[in-house]
């Protein structure tokens, strides 16, 4: 079993950056592919993005190409999400969330296992 916390949320303007981050605790943390994923009010969990074990694999949501960057850094057991060019429409609850699938990088809501609380992003125009 992995606990996974997420941190680094909060209010921007359009344009700018933040940085998630997905502190894991349990479980040895290279045992899980990782995925992040948001939920803005009104509407269903979305895949944003996701990485492979080894952080080799990476895979994005159309919506955010070449605006975030997923890594992971398995000697500190955490994963992030750099956030660039933020736009009104990125707000909302940014999840982490980890997966048996490890040598693939998994779009899929179902197939995650194990997920953190929530962390809100609030990007104002």
């Amino acid at each position: 079993q992995v606990h996974l916390v997420e941190s680094g949320g909060g209010l921007v303007q359009a344009g700018g950056s933040l940085r998630l981050s997905c502190a894991a605790s349990g479980r040895t943390f290279s045992d899980y592919g990782m995925g992040w994923f948001r939920q803005a009010p009104g509407k269903e969990r979305e895949f944003v993005a996701a990485i492979s074990w080894s952080g080799g694999s990476t895979h994005y949501a159309d919506s955010v190409k070449n605006r975030f960057t997923i890594s992971r850094d398995n000697a500190k057991n955490t994963m992030y999400l750099q956030m660039d060019s933020l736009k009104p429409e990125d707000t909302a609850v940014y999840y982490c969330a980890a997966t048996d699938f490890i040598n693939a990088v998994v779009v899929q809501t179902s197939l995650y296992e194990h997920w953190g609380q929530g962390t809100q992003v609030t990007v104002s125009s």
